[in-house]
This record gives structure tokens, sequence and C-alpha cells, in this order.
């Protein structure tokens, strides 16, 4: 999660309105979605039953690196802190039935590396997000398990339809995997 709280501290508020690989968001809204989804999975992590409207991005104010600072850490503890053998509650999905602990972290993983990587990707700056090789296998192994197909080219899809292409290590093909062009640029928008 430091990498991703590294990134973060790079984003200036004049950097806001910059688009990301993400369609149709800007920076401030990728970041108010991270923020939510650290949220998120610290109180399904604590055990708490949540709403759908609960994981909603909001805007995060005026110092957003401090937000999301703070969002980072939460989540970090609240995973620690974790019986690995509970039971998580995360509506978005698969309508909120219990998701194993471990299964819910590796799907913050995988969102916590692709979206730190759009963040830095939106910066101009993608080679500043590094993740430890073991992070990566794990978020390319998670990322091998999420079906293609149909389903991702729906509104509102977590992902975009997964892109043909090899190389690049670990980071490239999970970003590939979930339909992200290691190649964005904000210029090519």
């Amino acid at each position: 999660m430091e990498g991703s709280v590294a990134v973060v501290e790079r984003v200036a508020p004049s950097d806001l309105a910059r688009p990301t690989p993400c369609a149709g968001w800007t920076l401030a809204d990728l970041l108010a979605h991270m923020v939510v989804q650290h949220d998120g999975f610290a109180a399904a992590a604590r055990g708490e039953v949540t709403e759908l409207a609960d994981w909603e991005p909001r805007p995060v104010g005026d110092d957003v690196v401090a937000v999301y600072r703070t969002a980072a850490a939460g989540v970090v503890d609240a995973f620690a802190a974790c019986d690995t053998d509970a039971e998580l509650w995360l509506p978005e999905v698969r309508g909120g039935v219990g998701i194993p602990a471990q299964t819910a972290l590796g799907f913050h993983l995988v969102d916590y590396v692709v979206h730190a990587w759009d963040v830095a990707a939106s910066l101009g700056a993608a080679d500043a997000f590094a993740p430890d090789d073991d992070v990566l296998a794990q978020a390319l192994d998670v990322s091998r398990q999420v079906p293609d197909g149909e389903a991702r080219t729906v509104p509102g899809a977590a992902f975009a339809p997964a892109l043909a292409g090899d190389g690049g290590g670990a980071l490239a093909e999970t970003l590939r995997l979930l339909g992200r062009d290691p190649a964005w640029a904000p210029d090519r928008g």
C-alpha cells in the first residue's frame, strides 16, 4: 500500500482534472473511488455490513493526499486485524454474499495495484509505480482469475475486456488482463 501512497503524494491540486486510464474518470474521480474502496474494504474487514450506497465515491476535499493516506492506513490496519477465516460483506461483489477474507484481500490488492498505476500514468509517471515482485505476482495471479467476456462491456463494469499482448512483466500483464493498455499516457487519453 505504501507504493500507492507514494504515488498519490505526487498529486497536486492542479492535477485533479487530468484524464486517467479509467474511461470517463478524471484523477479526482479516480482518487475518490480509491478512497471509498479503501474505506469499504476496511469496514468489511472489521466485520461491518455496508450498503451499496456506502461504496459510492464522494468528493475527497482539498487535501486529497491526507485523505488518501488515512484511508490507505485504515485498510491496512483493518486487514491486519481481520480473522483470515472470516467471511466479509462486499455488496459490490455477488450482491454481498460472504466472501472469504483472503479472497477479499486479493480483490483489494488488484484494485490497489491497478489504480496506483492509473494515478502514476495519469501524472505521466507510470514508471514511478514499481511494486515489489511478490506483490505483482499475487496481483497477476488474482487477475488471471477474473472472468473476461461480455460482462466487461456493460456500463459500470469493473474492468474493460482483456487486451492482447505480451511482454513487459507482471504489471503489464496484469494491466492487459484487466483491460488497461500499459502504454497509456495522458496525451493519448
